[in-house]
């Protein structure tokens, strides 16, 4: 049942997500509003058709960290999950990305005309530079950005180094930067066709202190996700045992060691 409840899911997603891109190109010419809508609806058919379809849901810790206005999310990444879900939770996100997405036909075109921000990791100090002066550009529009420090998803268990990106929009920026945990690599994994019913877990820490020096943030910003997201992993295998197979190594012993 749970191969079958996956296919159902996986050929509605890129069947959904298709037409959703059609769309959102046909109203290039518009305004970016028109294309925020059209982007919050996709994620939001996405979300209930999980739970319709899988028994997959989401809950939300740490709401009173979110902040109304312009800031910056800095987030574990374990699932496609993530990739849409902050279109449900914030005031009109985007996400930092890497460059080479937006060469996908069509869809980059869309995701340059909503707000993304790219980064070419191989570009040196210039790219960064413009990562920089492109994050400060959507925050002034009032925006709220996504930025995944490890730059890829993780297996639950797992942890990948911390991208210096981060640190340099600490830096030249002055709005909250907010650590964000979660479990979702438990129920959709990285590469997985299977996904997993349950409820995802994703909680909003509180924000970094302002002044820390860059080597002191990038530790302290690492140590806060990745221990918040190894108490949700905890709890959920808690929940339902069975999940302990999505792990790292197979074992939470061993993820703690």
């Amino acid at each position: 049942m749970l191969i079958v409840r996956s296919l159902m899911f996986n050929v509605f997603f890129f069947c959904w997500t298709a037409l959703s891109v059609i769309i959102m190109a046909i109203l290039l010419p518009l305004r970016r509003a028109a294309m925020a809508q059209v982007v919050t609806f996709w994620a939001y058919v996405l979300s209930k058709v999980l739970k319709w379809v899988v028994g997959l849901t989401f809950e939300v810790r740490g709401r009173q960290n979110i902040v109304d206005g312009p800031a910056i999310y800095a987030a574990k990444h374990q699932s496609a999950w993530d990739t849409f879900i902050y279109f449900l939770i914030l005031k009109d996100p985007s996400y930092v990305l890497k460059k080479e997405l937006l060469s996908i036909p069509v869809w980059g075109w869309c995701a340059q005309k909503y707000g993304a921000v790219a980064v070419d990791r191989s570009g040196g100090g210039a790219a960064l530079k413009r990562m920089v002066a492109d994050v400060k550009d959507r925050l002034q529009r009032g925006m709220a950005l996504v930025i995944f420090p490890e730059g890829t998803r993780t297996q639950p268990g797992a942890r990948q180094p911390y991208h210096p990106g981060i640190a340099a929009v600490y830096g030249k920026t002055d709005v909250p930067i907010i650590p964000v945990a979660l479990n979702s690599g438990l129920f959709w994994g990285r590469r997985s066709f299977a996904k997993r019913p349950g409820v995802i877990t994703l909680e909003f820490l509180p924000a970094m202190e302002q002044g820390l020096r860059r080597r002191e943030f990038m530790a302290e910003l690492e140590n806060r996700i990745e221990l918040a997201t190894d108490r949700l992993i905890d709890e959920a295998v808690s929940r339902d045992p069975r999940l302990v197979t999505t792990l790292a190594g197979h074992s939470t012993a061993s993820r703690q060691a």
